[in-house]
């Protein structure tokens, strides 16, 4: 969990010292000057400690170092985590580095309560209001069916509302991480290959252009991309719908990076193109299924993703692609 950045005081318990603390990302920070100041020993002290702390390896430095911003300077400064600030406490053998790390892990622990409680406050309010607002739509949905409205205009308000029903159980499900695919289709009526969306890409080429990089392979890894939608596990595909294919296409094109440039419009192309061929990109009426804004909000938000977040990508995308939406 992480609560946004706050400073408390800290004051030793002769009343000698008084430091600003930095919490955040669940743990206090002090800068080297701080820490100087907190134990009541010379620079070069504090330092080689510090420096021998992450030399053997006793605490990772990465993880245990952050920069802070400080008001009217344009250069950040760099401070460490409680870890490493305790560390420094037991190498000095400090009485005040003892006295720190009981007070801080005591502000740490009403902390981490109150945010969250914060938290949880916020999630049930959330809970609520869009529960509320599930059934509202719902009722106006059976206005619409038990009752002859007057105006074609409010009429078409209730549809709309109504039809927004989906896609708030689509939220509903994504925030409890209950998500699954449904309502797909099973049969294929295109297999893309390599040398056709080849061929599709060149033509997407010459209308950003012709730009040298763009399209241009880097590796092998779109041949795996595509042939990772057609995977087989035990004599089954691993995505057996057509949905799920196009999801998964979409996400590899744009996570594998295989052309010096262009990826993420590649990725949205081929996506949208696969769909067609398999004529699910158009509704019955003709509407597309997936609107423009919405296929670049999926495409940013499959690129930004990070990779434990696959499935549930790819479950987003199918829940918006198929055949109940």
């Amino acid at each position: 969990m992480e609560i946004k950045a706050e400073i408390v005081i800290y004051e030793t318990q002769d009343g000698h010292v008084a430091i600003d603390v930095n919490l955040e990302n669940d743990t206090v920070w002090l800068t080297q000057a701080q820490m100087i100041e907190l134990f009541g020993r010379d620079q070069s002290v504090i330092s080689r400690h510090i420096r021998n702390i992450f030399k053997e390896r006793e605490l990772d430095e990465k993880s245990n170092m952050h920069f802070l911003h400080i008001a009217n300077s344009d250069k950040p400064v760099t401070a460490y985590s409680l870890e490493v600030i305790t560390s420094v406490g037991y190498r000095v053998k400090s009485a005040r580095g003892t006295q720190f790390r009981i007070w801080a892990n005591k502000i740490l622990k009403d902390y981490l309560v109150k945010g969250y409680a914060i938290n949880e406050k916020r999630l049930k309010e959330q809970s609520r209001q869009l529960e509320e607002l599930k059934q509202t739509v719902k009722l106006l949905g059976n206005v619409t069916v038990s009752k002859d409205l007057t105006s074609d205009e409010a009429s078409g308000l209730l549809k709309v509302l109504t039809d927004y029903t989906y896609a708030l159980d689509v939220l509903d499900q994504y925030d409890h991480q209950i998500l699954e695919i449904h309502e797909t289709t099973s049969e294929d009526l295109f297999q893309i290959t390599y040398d056709e969306a080849i061929k599709a890409i060149k033509g997407l080429h010459k209308k950003f252009g012709g730009r040298t990089l763009f399209g241009n392979e880097k590796d092998e890894s779109f041949q795996s991309s595509l042939a990772a939608i057609y995977q087989t596990f035990a004599g089954n595909d691993l995505y057996p719908s057509v949905e799920e294919k196009a999801a998964h296409l979409l996400y590899f094109v744009i996570k594998n990076h295989s052309f010096s440039d262009g990826n993420k419009r590649i990725a949205a192309f081929l996506f949208v193109w696969f769909l067609e061929k398999n004529r699910l990109l158009y509704k019955a009426d003709g509407s597309r299924r997936i609107a423009d804004n919405a296929l670049v909000a999926l495409t940013l938000m499959i690129a930004e993703s990070k990779p434990e977040e696959k499935d549930v990508m790819a479950k987003v995308v199918v829940n918006l692609i198929n055949v109940r939406n």
